[in-house]
């Protein structure tokens, strides 16, 4: 394997990127898989990353086999893997990350212009045959959607692996309450930023620092980024900030292989369902899996998975890729189990939409709607209340979209609505699953502001309600109003006996019982069921507003419910 280290490349301002490229040794020119992102492309998966890198291969000790791994980074692939089968790897450093100079400004459309750059300048080196695919998780795939939209001519195909396609509804703000995640994630970045320099980490192959030759003070590099929790503080609805950031579903024309987790609940999920729907593709694929968002990116069923896609879009081979269903799923069973299974399209065609009504009388969740009106109040910012279906007579698999519609009066003139869909063995115990980044997270989740209700009708689905988000509608206390709520995406195979549970709640989940301390420091982040995901900003939430009670009602009239995606079997 051929290696160029810190390759630059100028971009449309004269600043100047850096690339590390990854070529094999018979001279030629090759199809060429890219990543570009701010998560310093010399650092070492095993070093920055080594409680994630060692229970991964805890787990899945194949991870390891096949390659030396000495070039393993974070959410980005192994060259090893892509190298001995005729491709050639790209890893470009955002601006003002790593080795790329200029002002940092993440998550902005001046990164998917430079992105846009990038692939153009990859498509016209020697090494290259023009042909370019673009792979990463996270960050490295949500800005793949972006990119892509503006269709650079030598852009190919693409697999974002658990990347957001829309910042506001998916990052910035869930059902309208801002998300904490970036307060947490960007001091995690700082050290990646270009201009750490000495204090960074070191490339154990070049023995650099990761973060740029030159060496700034903490003022120098605090005037070097975009302050962008301030930023999106100042944005809290959607507004013109975040429609240049939106994805032209419409220009998205070429092959992609969109993957997603169940347990993204907070990021990794939706964004990847979202754009297998609504991208204008003809050749697309959506697959959806489960554990932790950077696990099966790297197993053999990921990375053959990638191969296939790639080779067939890129190389142009005829591997029967074309014949594979449109959508393939890992359905999730009790205990972390996952089935493969293939399905034509989604939702699935064959799945029974079933509504579960709301009673606030006997707390049950029932096909059935309840013959007499009643309602529960709970403090709003409390723990709120369940309600549980029967146990299950039989094993009832929910795989899908889901939503819910409530009836609720507030105390004051707004009220935050968190629900959460749970499984209870027969004893009562909660079962949690490990998550893209928590270790313990429920069946499905979902969140609205009731002062966001609003929906845009042209866009929302029966089980996929879609908010504007354009406006405050305030709430006059007392009086009762229908919200309708989406609940991102699931799977779960119920067993017999066991029953779920819908959370009515006004703060974040947290998961009750035992904690294993060796998977909560897996995950990096406090792993109580939401991870990172945490609506309890004060500026955000005020207690006056958001801190009195709320009362959901039920029965005729006022026919809270939840809906389900029950899937029989295949015929």
């Amino acid at each position: 394997m051929l290696i160029m280290w810190q390759v630059p490349i100028q971009m449309r301002d004269g600043v100047v990127l850096r690339a590390d490229v990854f070529l094999p040794t018979p001279e030629g020119a090759y199809p060429t898989i890219m990543s570009y992102g701010p998560y310093a492309k010399g650092q070492s998966f095993q070093e920055a990353y080594s409680a994630q890198w060692n229970q991964m291969l805890k787990d899945f000790p194949e991870i390891a086999e096949g390659s030396s791994n000495k070039y393993q980074c974070w959410e980005v692939t192994d060259p090893e893997r892509w190298i001995p089968h005729g491709y050639a790897v790209v890893r470009v450093d955002s601006r003002g990350a790593g080795w790329s100079e200029g002002l940092q400004n993440l998550w902005s459309m001046e990164e998917i212009y430079d992105f846009y750059e990038c692939i153009e300048w990859a498509a016209e080196q020697p090494w290259s045959n023009g042909n370019i695919g673009l792979l990463g998780i996270s960050y490295y795939a949500a800005n793949q959607w972006l990119v892509a939209a503006l269709q650079p001519p030598h852009l190919k195909a693409i697999i974002p692996w658990e990347g957001t396609s829309d910042l506001y509804r998916e990052f910035y703000y869930h059902g309208g309450i801002r998300c904490q995640f970036i307060d947490s994630w960007l001091p995690k970045q700082v050290p990646m930023q270009y201009g750490y320099g000495s204090r960074a980490r070191k490339n154990p192959h070049t023995g650099e620092s990761v973060a740029g030759p030159e060496t700034f003070t903490e003022e120098e590099l605090r005037r070097n980024r975009v302050d962008k929790v301030a930023e999106v503080k100042a944005h809290p609805l959607f507004d013109e900030y975040y429609q240049t950031l939106s994805v032209d579903w419409s220009q998205i024309n070429i092959p992609l292989l969109s993957a997603a987790n169940w347990g993204g609940q907070g990021l990794h999920l939706r964004g990847n369902i979202e754009g297998f729907m609504q991208s204008a593709s003809e050749k697309k694929w959506l697959e959806v899996h489960g554990l932790e968002h950077w696990t099966h990116f790297y197993t053999p069923y990921g990375v053959n998975l990638q191969r296939q896609f790639f080779d067939r879009f890129l190389k142009g081979e005829d591997n029967g890729w074309d014949n594979k269903p449109k959508v393939l799923l890992q359905i999730r069973h009790v205990g972390n189990k996952f089935v493969a299974r293939e399905e034509d399209a989604w939702p699935i065609p064959r799945t029974v939409w079933t509504k579960y009504y709301l009673n606030a009388r006997s707390f049950l969740l029932n096909k059935e709607l309840p013959e007499n009106d009643s309602s529960v109040t709970y403090e709003a910012l409390g723990d709120g209340v369940t309600f549980y279906t029967h146990p299950m007579e039989k094993e009832t698999e929910i795989t899908g979209p889901l939503a819910a519609k409530l009836f609720i009066s507030s105390s004051t003139q707004d009220a935050d609505i968190f629900l959460v869909l749970r499984l209870f063995n027969p004893s009562g115990e909660e079962v949690v699953f490990r998550g893209a980044m928590d270790a313990y997270t429920p069946v499905a989740q979902g969140w609205l502001r009731a002062s966001h209700r609003k929906l845009d009708m042209e866009r929302s689905l029966p089980y996929r309600p879609y908010h504007t988000h354009t406006e405050v509608e305030w709430l006059v206390p007392g009086e009762i109003y229908e919200l309708d709520i989406e609940i991102w995406p699931t799977s779960i195979v119920v067993p017999e006996g066991y029953r779920l549970g819908l959370t009515v709640r006004g703060k974040d989940y947290e998961y009750s019982g035992a904690l294993d301390e060796e998977m909560t420091q897996f995950h990096r982040y406090p792993s109580r069921g939401c991870g990172p995901f945490l609506h309890a900003d004060p500026d955000d939430r005020p207690s006056h507003i958001y801190g009195g009670k709320v009362t959901v009602y039920t029965g005729r009239g006022r026919e809270s419910h939840l809906l389900l995606p029950v899937i029989p079997e295949k015929p």
